[in-house]
């Protein structure tokens, strides 16, 4: 059974460990850099992307998480995402630059705007997501295949080995995204 990091850090990555064992994986709760050592692939979960910053400087955490998603499968989801985009704005900060994508922060407007809509993708019939002070893919690159889209814009990307979300898979019933990124690893 591959074993799964998931970030530990900020944002609810218990809710994120829990889908991931329903998905049948292994999951483990990351918090060190020596903690990525012992597993096939990592979870960044959402919540507030400048807090995560400081806690990864913190934890002197920035730059093994980055090659370690050089080397191994990666999913960021909301927050994740925007850590993993090679470029952020609204405001500008900076991030992991695992994915080709330029995100734009906070997106669909502020926490009142949060929603949940029904979404289909390639091979992901009509399902829940639920968007959460959400940020919005603004442009791909061409190593970035889009799965899914709503309003025009991509929420389910993936380049290779990477993944993110711009929503929270982790927060519905629903298992077949924790289950996409398990078959990368």
């Amino acid at each position: 059974m591959k074993r799964v990091g998931v970030l530990a850090l900020q944002g609810d990555f218990e809710a994120h460990r829990k889908a991931i064992e329903r998905a049948g994986g292994a999951a483990v709760e990351v918090r060190t850099a020596a903690g990525l050592d012992s597993i096939d692939g990592l979870v960044i979960p959402g919540g507030e992307s400048t807090t995560m910053l400081k806690l990864l400087d913190l934890e002197n955490l920035f730059e093994p998480l980055r090659e370690f998603g050089l080397r191994k499968p990666v999913f960021g989801t909301c927050a994740g995402a925007i850590l993993m985009a090679r470029a952020v704005t609204h405001p500008e900060q900076r991030s992991l630059e695992l994915m080709d994508l330029v995100v734009e922060r906070n997106g669909y407007g502020r926490q009142l705007d949060s929603h949940v809509a029904r979404i289909a993708g390639p091979g992901l019939d009509d399902f829940e997501a639920v968007f959460i002070r959400a940020p919005i893919i603004r442009s791909v690159g061409p190593s970035v295949r889009v799965l899914a889209t709503y309003r025009d814009a991509p929420v389910l990307v993936e380049a290779g080995r990477r993944m993110a979300a711009t929503f929270h898979p982790e927060l519905t019933g629903d298992l077949r995204i924790h289950r996409l990124f398990l078959e990368m690893l």
